[in-house]
């Protein structure tokens, strides 16, 4: 299936709400970190060896609020805007809100994982950004972005080129390679994770699917006192939410715990042609 988007002009009234709050907590511990001085850095910022050997677990968590500069801040909150728009439009905010927390983690643990003795501070939300162009490029892959403000680019073949060039420069130690370690962590736990999560979706239609096709062909059973007809609704376009809980019911309970408006459900997704 074909997708399409496009991006009204900037409206923070209008944004959806996992990137309003992401915003707003950005921007706010921009401002804290400025005010507090700079050994909120140290305490709050991603030190792998405070990380490994201190066991400071907040941080993998809250260097993605901080920033160094205004210039910093501001490229990363317009990536997550221009990139996180669409993918959230797609997922839903907690769908979102899991997979920037997830990449920004999988950047700080590469990152530890490769230095793990450095006390050099990476700050800044730039690994989950990276694993949003990741999800954008995936979701996308034909739209076209013009690479600083000037070169039309394929999604897809843009975050190949930036995920090329993280890697290398982390390689080559160029340009602190312990923040590129952070940017590529984020965008191969992107990666991973919509392909795992892409993969089970499709595993778990297949099996509900199948359930469903093999309970229509049994004899009917002795009809049971009908309830009150309630309207069959369809999973709503921007998010799967409705069927991932189905799918979990059947997972966990099996089909029959399944109500008729639950199958009709069902019914309706498996025979939906799978997301290209």
């Amino acid at each position: 299936m074909s997708r399409v988007f496009r991006h009204d002009p900037i409206n923070f009234r209008a944004m959806p709400p996992a990137i309003k709050g992401l915003l707003i907590a950005t921007v706010a511990g921009f401002l804290l970190s400025k005010l507090a001085g700079p050994q909120v850095l140290d305490l709050f910022g991603l030190v792998p060896q405070h990380t490994v050997f201190d066991r400071w677990i907040w941080q993998p968590f809250t260097y993605l609020f901080l920033h160094a500069d205004i210039w910093h801040l501001l490229f990363n909150l317009f990536a997550l805007w221009m990139f996180g728009m669409p993918v959230e439009a797609q997922w839903g905010p907690v769908e979102f809100l899991k997979y920037y927390f997830l990449c920004g983690i999988g950047g700080a643990l590469l990152t530890c994982a490769l230095t793990p003795h450095s006390a050099i501070p990476v700050i800044g939300a730039s690994a989950s950004v990276y694993g949003m162009l990741v999800a954008f490029a995936m979701l996308y892959p034909d739209a076209v972005v013009y690479l600083y403000f000037l070169i039309p680019v394929k999604a897809a073949h843009m975050a190949i080129l930036f995920g090329a060039l993280e890697f290398f420069a982390g390689a080559t130690n160029a340009t602190p390679a312990v923040a590129r370690f952070a940017h590529l962590g984020g965008m191969i736990t992107g990666y991973i994770y919509i392909r795992w999560w892409f993969t089970w979706k499709v595993h778990a239609k297949s099996l509900a699917k199948g359930l469903l096709g093999r309970e229509e062909a049994q004899p009917a059973r002795a009809p049971r006192r009908a309830a009150p007809a309630t309207p069959v609704r369809a999973p709503e376009k921007n998010g799967m939410d409705e069927v991932d809980r189905i799918l979990d019911k059947i997972l966990s309970d099996g089909l029959e715990s399944l109500t008729d408006d639950e199958r009709a459900i069902m019914r309706r997704y498996s025979s939906k042609e799978n997301p290209s």
